[in-house]
């Protein structure tokens, strides 16, 4: 990957390079009634790397994410965390919505938002402490909110709406953030510089891996790809990935691409 890894902070992922920091996802299924959403998706990523989701609308690209993160039970399969598996929601996943899907209107600071990264960590019964706060500072600071953080959430811009969902993540000290199409409704000046965010992230020792619809900026966004429809077509470096051949089979009979 080439990719620079500060170990210092997170050192329980990424300071040994063998399986223990690595995502392995393996003939994971998931069903909505009778309707087969995803079927047999296999695939193994690590630390330090940007995974792009691709596939047509209704390819089960949000669906993937929210299995991995716990949020819909798979029909089969089984997902491996640094050697352990998955079972249901683990705070070292941190879940990113479409931004649609998110109520804006809800009363709540840039920080309040950030602060519920913590509870994960704190339980609901022990006392928000000095180190919460401290933790809830720095992810301020990495995604340069602090000016912002007394702001309501639906007082921001849509680029620092994604900032304020990311920095919730880095306060939950999150090592899998599972974003669903983080680039959509962007200008190009935010989407610029949420990519270089998610770059400085994952340089860190994160793996992120996101949903994501523009073909054209996939390359210098991400380092693999996994090609989507229901099935895995193609998972890998995404120069080999997203090839016309490929996208052509997996786009076919979708008429809005």
């Amino acid at each position: 990957m080439g990719t620079a890894m500060k170990e210092e902070h997170h050192h329980e992922c990424c300071a040994h390079h063998h399986h223990h920091h690595e995502l392995v996802v393996t003939n994971l299924s998931v069903s909505y009634r009778h309707l087969v959403a995803l079927e047999n998706i296999s695939f193994a990523t690590s630390c330090g790397t940007r995974v792009a989701l691709v596939g047509r609308n209704g390819a089960g690209k949000s669906t993937l994410l929210k299995a991995i993160a716990g949020l819909v039970p798979r029909s089969s399969g089984q997902i491996l965390w640094r050697g352990s598996s998955v079972k249901r929601w683990s705070r070292e996943f941190a879940y990113l919505p479409q931004r649609e899907e998110v109520d804006w209107s809800f009363p709540i600071t840039v920080r309040g938002l950030v602060e519920m990264g913590r509870y994960p960590q704190t339980g609901w019964w022990r006392r928000y402490r000095a180190e919460d706060a401290q933790a809830v500072d720095r992810a301020l600071e990495e995604l340069d909110l602090t000016n912002l953080q007394h702001r309501q959430i639906r007082e921001l811009s849509g680029g620092q709406q994604q900032r304020a969902f990311l920095a919730r993540a880095v306060a939950q000290e999150a090592h899998v953030l599972l974003l669903d199409e983080p680039f959509t409704g962007l200008d190009r000046m935010a989407a610029a510089r949420l990519g270089e965010l998610l770059e400085s992230l994952a340089q860190e020792g994160r793996l992120i891996i996101a949903s994501h619809h523009d073909l054209s900026t996939a390359g210098q966004l991400f380092h693999e790809a996994l090609l989507l429809d229901r099935h895995a077509l193609a998972f890998g470096p995404v120069s080999e990935v997203l090839t016309p051949e490929r996208l052509d089979a997996a786009y076919a009979g979708n008429t809005l691409h």
